[in-house]
């Protein structure tokens, strides 16, 4: 009967505290300093004309994530690949075709296959390639494809 007894007042205690919880806001008073400086404090500041707020009418802003905006620079600069590839395309336009022709001859077999190796410059052991190095190289032969093919 006592373990019956206290676990009813526990929920009543409980209970009574989640109804009465708007009783509990509090007063804060907001002021702006001589410097223009906003402050906001639950004491009452002396001397400075104050504004009443209450706990319970203040609106939370949600929390989140906003992304940032991409503004386009102006006389944005060129890499030096860019630069070169350019110059290529330029004077040899059958080399920057062929370059082009090869980077998406590349860039398809890194796109269909997964288990691909490649010659070990050090050693010339063949290695298998590790799949940062495959999404690497995948972005290379897409930016390769960029400046040579006019893409």
């Amino acid at each position: 009967m006592d373990t019956k007894m206290t676990g009813k007042f526990y929920l009543c205690a409980l209970l009574s505290l989640f109804l009465f919880t708007p009783a509990l806001a509090t007063t804060i008073y907001k002021w702006v300093d001589e410097n223009g400086v906003t402050h906001y404090s639950q004491e009452k500041p002396p001397e400075a004309k104050t504004e009443k707020l209450y706990s319970e009418d203040i609106e939370q802003k949600k929390v989140g994530f906003t992304a940032p905006k991409v503004t386009k620079k102006q006389g944005e600069q060129k890499s030096d690949a860019a630069l070169a590839a350019e110059a290529v395309n330029e004077k040899d336009k059958a080399q920057a075709k062929a370059i082009c022709e090869n980077a998406k001859h590349q860039l398809n077999v890194l796109e269909t296959y997964t288990r691909l190796t490649r010659k070990n410059e050090e050693n010339g052991e063949m290695m298998r390639m590790t799949e940062e190095d495959r999404q690497s190289e995948i972005a290379a032969q897409k930016q390769r494809i960029k400046l040579f093919c006019g893409k």
